[in-house]
């Protein structure tokens, strides 16, 4: 399912849901622990898990982009800078299953933004077959495919 991307008072907001058949414990682990970290986003790794602490984004070059952790509760909350906006996961236990929400407070529209949501959204998707102890599909497929997709929602949603 494709994000939702509204209109905000000082930008744009991305509204990412997934329902995972599993623990909060496991999802949890996905975005904090590095060793899960790595299978579906190798270039993130977590510094120091606390609020005020970091996580760095591996550029590819030698350079390291550091993002500050701005809110962690435990199981439920890990939000973080990314560039100039904010990405926030939110967890929420069902029965034996997980609701997980990924929050995107975007600044400002760029070319660039169609692309970061296509690759969250594959990035979701694969942390969901990774968990279901699934194949993960090819990620530059699915992430053209969906990249469509996001060029016509931030097109609709920047139309006045």
């Amino acid at each position: 399912m494709i994000a939702s991307l509204e209109k905000a008072e000082n930008g744009y907001i991305a509204h990412f849901a997934r329902k995972l058949d599993h623990p909060r414990e496991d999802v949890w682990a996905m975005l904090t622990d590095n060793s899960c970290l790595k299978k579906w986003f190798p270039e993130l790794h977590v510094e120091e898990l606390k609020k005020g602490g970091k996580i760095k984004f591996d550029m590819g070059d030698g350079s390291f982009e550091e993002m500050e952790i701005l809110g962690l509760e435990q199981l439920a909350i890990l939000e973080y800078t990314w560039g100039d906006d904010i990405v926030r996961f939110e967890l929420e236990e069902e029965n034996s299953s997980t609701q997980l929400r990924l929050i995107e407070k975007i600044t400002e529209i760029t070319d660039h933004t169609p692309r970061d949501l296509a690759g969250w959204h594959v990035c979701l998707d694969v942390i969901s077959r990774l968990l279901d102890g699934k194949n993960t599909v090819s990620r530059k497929e699915e992430w053209e495919k969906w990249y469509e997709e996001y060029k016509i929602a931030v097109d609709a949603v920047m139309k006045p």
